[in-house]
């Protein structure tokens, strides 16, 4: 049992190493200059530098990228948990005909990479005018979200017992409203949990806001800091805080709701 826990805790320490420490080591560098980065790639800032964070936040560039992120991020996670909710209800409480089948063509859906429609999809967006345009994007990020939405939903949404929504009926509350005031309510494990996937997923979308957008002005923060590095190439510190400073909103929000993810995702494994 020992040696179990010590592998365990070796395995822990490994994925911490792995994940924290490149996060921290591209938060130092921003306090850092080039020459000092040059000299010392691995030291620890000394003296510690603030003008490159100072001038990443003060340029509207940044807080550009930002806005775009955001509004793209905001509208693919409604739509994604939007329609994602009302499918998932239908999937799990109503019985009907090929509804097993439809649940597996979701299931599905989590094998279809990106990369395989990247090509019609640019097509068909051209076509609709949808080039430039944050809906372009935040469109189809919504679509590639709803696979797993609907496969988190779909188990936790039937584990609520049948007797409740009867209870709702008796009292006059339609399926509608039951599942309005009752069952998102009771999903909201799920929801938080499906809504932070989307949201983040999103925020760190490169491919699709590459393929969609060509004006700098549209760009979300991928694109922004692969714009800056260009820009600044020789400038390795400014843009390991461009970089760090793209990392923090989706990262923040992430840990913040750790742990309504766990609560959500071993909800629908129960259910």
């Amino acid at each position: 049992m020992r040696t179990r826990n010590s592998f365990a805790y070796l395995a822990a320490v490994l994925v911490i190493g792995v994940t924290i420490v490149p996060i921290l080591f591209v938060v130092a560098g921003g306090f850092r200059t080039t020459a000092q980065i040059n000299s010392a790639p691995s030291g620890l800032p000394d003296p510690w530098v603030l003008d490159n964070y100072e001038f990443i936040l003060t340029s509207p560039n940044f807080w550009r990228f930002l806005g775009n992120s955001a509004l793209i991020a905001v509208v693919a996670t409604v739509l994604a948990v939007g329609l994602g909710s009302m499918a998932a209800f239908a999937l799990s409480r109503y019985a009907f005909k090929g509804r097993e089948a439809m649940y597996g063509l979701f299931t599905l859906g989590l094998l279809f990479p990106l990369g395989v429609a990247s090509l019609p999809l640019y097509l068909l967006l051209r076509q609709l005018g949808m080039l430039e345009n944050p809906l372009g994007v935040a469109i189809p990020e919504a679509a590639f979200s709803l696979p797993v939405t609907i496969v988190i939903l779909r188990p936790f949404m039937r584990s609520i017992p049948a007797e409740v929504e009867e209870a709702a009926v008796l009292d006059g509350t339609s399926r509608l409203g039951f599942f309005w005031r009752i069952l998102l309510p009771l999903s909201v494990p799920a929801l938080t949990t499906v809504t932070v996937l989307a949201f983040v997923t999103s925020w760190n979308a490169y491919q699709l806001p590459f393929l969609v957008f060509n004006d700098s002005q549209h760009f979300t923060l991928p694109l922004g800091v692969t714009a800056f590095q260009a820009q600044y190439t020789q400038d390795t510190a400014r843009i390991f805080a461009f970089t760090a400073l793209s990392m923090l909103p989706a990262l923040g929000f992430f840990v913040l709701a750790e742990r309504r993810i766990v609560g959500g995702l071993t909800g629908s494994v129960k259910g």
